[in-house]
């Protein structure tokens, strides 16, 4: 008997990390939702059979149930999930505000347990298992002068935690929760002044590109003996001072 074809949802799809990730397991052979705020507007990918869209803001708990429906309605299953959408915003500590604090938090955490809360649950109605990743932040436990981002690692901080309490607690489910942490990602905005010093945060002096976030994440969804895991892809800059 075939063993059914995975399905897998990614957040955050529409660019970066989050569109090499639907590229990724498309040609894995996974069907893949993907979403974003505009996914369907700015939809960067052909259209497939085992592609679907879903556009709609992740902190709100209906874009989750939009998302599920779509993985179990068109594809039948829900594998995996990556929660690849958060957001990111640099100040010094005492310049960050209420509305900062709540756009940070509704999507990063909020967006994280309206569509993970309802995967799992589908997950758990099917019985066969499941694998879900999320992407932290390495500066979540290697600070880096100069770089300050205390409230949204506040975020990041509880992401870790939560996948290793989400592993323990699903673990007789055989559902994988893992998390990777990258560092600075390039882009192709980025300008080649702030290359050479964003290199300065890494102990490799190279900057990760999205195919090396992708390759990390894809083989965590894979690892049937990995659980509760934070894979650092930072260079190196979570080890300690150099």
């Amino acid at each position: 008997m075939t063993a059914p074809q995975k399905t897998a949802i990614v957040t955050g799809a529409s660019r970066g990390i989050g569109a090499g990730l639907v590229w990724a397991f498309l040609q894995r052979g996974y069907c893949v939702v993907a979403t974003s705020r505009n996914i369907t507007t700015l939809n960067p990918f052909p259209a497939s059979g085992k592609l679907a869209l879903v556009a709609g803001d992740i902190a709100d708990p209906s874009t989750a149930a939009k998302i599920t429906e779509a993985a179990v309605s068109q594809f039948g299953r829900i594998d995996v999930l990556i929660n690849n959408a958060g957001i990111n915003v640099r100040k010094n500590f005492t310049d960050y505000t209420a509305e900062d604090m709540r756009s940070i938090v509704s999507v990063n955490i909020e967006g994280f347990l309206f569509v993970t809360q309802l995967a799992v649950k589908q997950m758990v109605a099917q019985g066969t298992g499941g694998s879900i990743v999320n992407i932290t932040a390495s500066t979540a436990n290697h600070p880096i002068a100069g770089v300050n981002l205390a409230v949204p690692m506040l975020t990041k901080g509880g992401l870790e935690a939560v996948t290793r309490s989400l592993a323990m607690e699903y673990i007789q489910q055989n559902i994988r929760v893992n998390a990777v942490a990258p560092s600075v990602v390039n882009r192709p905005s980025y300008k080649d002044d702030w290359k050479e010093f964003v290199k300065t945060f890494q102990p490799m002096e190279r900057i990760p590109e999205v195919k090396d976030i992708v390759d990390a994440v894809v083989y965590l969804t894979e690892a049937s003996q990995v659980t509760g895991e934070v894979l650092h892809v930072d260079g190196g800059a979570h080890v300690g001072k150099w």
